[in-house]
């Protein structure tokens, strides 16, 4: 057998239809709450429960992906030395990247978040998390298999995740040293596995601030068309 399952067709689980002001409401209401989530980039020390990281996790883990495969890997970092070596080696690139690597045009659009080679919130926050897309993975039966549409599959997940860890009260930071692969080395994963976004999570620091540029959000007929 080459471990292909049989289509099965069980009842819809949990859906319940609600009335359309309710519909409205909810909808009024995350998106509300998804404005009041921040990029930050001053992290506290103070630590976080795993067990809340876990169930973060749990919810990204439930993000709809290609033939169900759930092609993803979280790799959680929490010991020192561990996210010590992370930042020397993120802060390598970060150098280059700075340094020229970026180009002009890249670095132009950076300036108004003032990000610079300096990452020191990787060893500040608690947690960081390191998410894989995994070119192959084994199903929970053990069966190795190739996934499908893992890039589209990860960056829902990443989604997942990060809605989840705002409604634990949580902030993070989408980071995305380039290139990436030495988090594959540190993290413990197969060469093929790949690095999308290097999360970091925790509380802020006392009297944290944002760039004024991150508020600005396009409005709904800059970002939708409806045909």
């Amino acid at each position: 057998m080459n471990g292909t399952k049989a289509y099965i067709p069980v009842p819809l689980p949990d859906y319940r239809e609600l009335p359309l002001e309710t519909m409205r409401e909810n909808a009024r209401a995350f998106h509300a709450e998804l404005r009041a989530r921040h990029t930050v980039r001053d992290f506290s020390s103070r630590p976080v429960p795993r067990d809340i990281i876990e169930t973060c996790i749990l919810a990204a883990g439930t993000a709809p992906n290609g033939a169900n495969h759930q092609p993803w890997h979280f790799a959680v970092i929490g010991d020192a030395a561990i996210k010590k070596r992370i930042r020397e080696a993120a802060e390598i690139e970060e150098r280059a990247f700075y340094a020229g690597r970026a180009g002009e045009e890249w670095l132009a659009a950076l300036a108004p978040l003032g990000t610079d080679e300096n990452k020191a919130f990787l060893e500040e926050a608690p947690w960081l998390i390191c998410i894989f897309g995994e070119r192959r993975s084994r199903s929970a039966d053990g069966v190795l298999r190739k996934n499908y549409y893992v890039p589209e599959s990860v960056s829902i997940a990443c989604g997942f995740l990060i809605a989840a860890l705002h409604r634990a009260g949580l902030v993070m930071l989408t980071h995305t040293p380039n290139p990436m692969g030495f988090l594959n080395e540190i993290c413990g994963r197969d060469p093929h596995d790949k690095p999308y976004i290097l999360m970091v999570v925790g509380y802020p620091k006392d009297g944290p601030t944002i760039p004024a540029h991150a508020l600005e959000k396009k409005p709904l007929d800059q970002i939708a068309t409806f045909l």
